[in-house]
């Protein structure tokens, strides 16, 4: 089942996706509300959706401004290596345990909405990544249990401010800028895809210029593992996300000369199965003046 949540005519839904034409859940069943949450707490409107969505209303998908999928996510944990020819281009070895970090709500941003690159900088980086919904909480969650806690899958951008995670050995600063990580649009459930989303192909663009290119089969750790190893010390909660962490191609490992975002474009996050996540960039110095005017 391929889900989003949006906007239409002012008002926020989740809606299931077919094609180029989506029905709105929350019009039939209210008390879904406006995110996934409210799907994930209630499995079984997942198991009979095909009778609650019979006379649901339609709409283009075109017509959808794309919203966070959950809008208040408790935690979002990130994977900072996870291919090893990405960990060889950032000068770092191959780690014994993953390197995990954390962002915040306000770095987070949807589908379609800008990417702000910061005015205290110009070294805006990109990475395309899998992320996944946890749905069912837990601690001390196994490995061979721990896709059964996984709703679904989408895109993230994990922007980068070079500069700033290089500051110090945390990488709090760079990976935490504000409207830097766009996450959507679409959820895709794992029935849909290869067990843990592996195999793959995903992909970062701004245009026809091709940045990333590999395969979620790359990863050093699985979505499996990765689900075991968090919850070995921390209590997954329904709603968290999880990033998987990206593959070579970054832009601040281009050689002669580093690749950053520029004010103007679009980048592209491909991930086959799941879709297009899509972003433009602009100065935050334009978005001040804008503001003022």
């Amino acid at each position: 089942m391929r889900l989003m949540v949006g906007e239409v005519d002012g008002a926020g839904a989740v809606f299931v996706v077919n094609g180029d034409v989506a029905q709105n859940l929350t019009a039939v069943r209210p008390e879904v509300g406006e995110d996934l949450i409210g799907v994930i707490n209630a499995p079984d409107i997942m198991e009979r959706m095909d009778d609650i969505l019979a006379g649901a209303p339609t709409v283009a998908v075109a017509d959808i401004r794309p919203m966070m999928p959950v809008a208040k996510p408790g935690t979002i944990i990130c994977l900072g290596l996870n291919y090893v020819d990405h960990i060889k281009e950032g000068g770092y070895e191959v780690p014994e345990y993953p390197a995990l970090f954390m962002r915040g709500r306000n770095s987070m941003l949807a589908a379609g909405e800008p990417i702000v690159r910061p005015t205290c900088s110009e070294r805006l980086d990109y990475e395309a990544e899998l992320m996944l919904i946890v749905g069912k909480g837990g601690r001390h969650i196994s490995e061979a249990d721990a896709l059964d806690h996984v709703f679904g899958y989408t895109i993230f951008n994990d922007g980068s401010v070079r500069d700033y995670q290089r500051k110090t050995h945390q990488w709090t600063p760079g990976k935490n800028f504000d409207a830097t990580g766009p996450v959507g649009p679409s959820v895709v459930t794992p029935d849909e895809l290869p067990a843990g989303a592996e195999g793959l192909k995903i992909e970062s663009r701004v245009g026809d210029e091709i940045l990333q290119s590999a395969n979620t089969s790359d990863m050093l750790w699985s979505v499996a593992r990765t689900i075991a190893t968090i919850s070995e010390y921390t209590t997954l909660e329904a709603g968290d996300l999880i990033a998987m962490g990206t593959p070579p191609g970054v832009g601040h490992a281009k050689k002669p000369n580093p690749r950053w975002l520029r004010p103007g474009e679009t980048v592209d996050i491909e991930i086959e199965g799941i879709g297009i996540l899509s972003n433009p960039i602009v100065a935050e110095e334009d978005l001040t003046t804008k503001a003022a005017e």
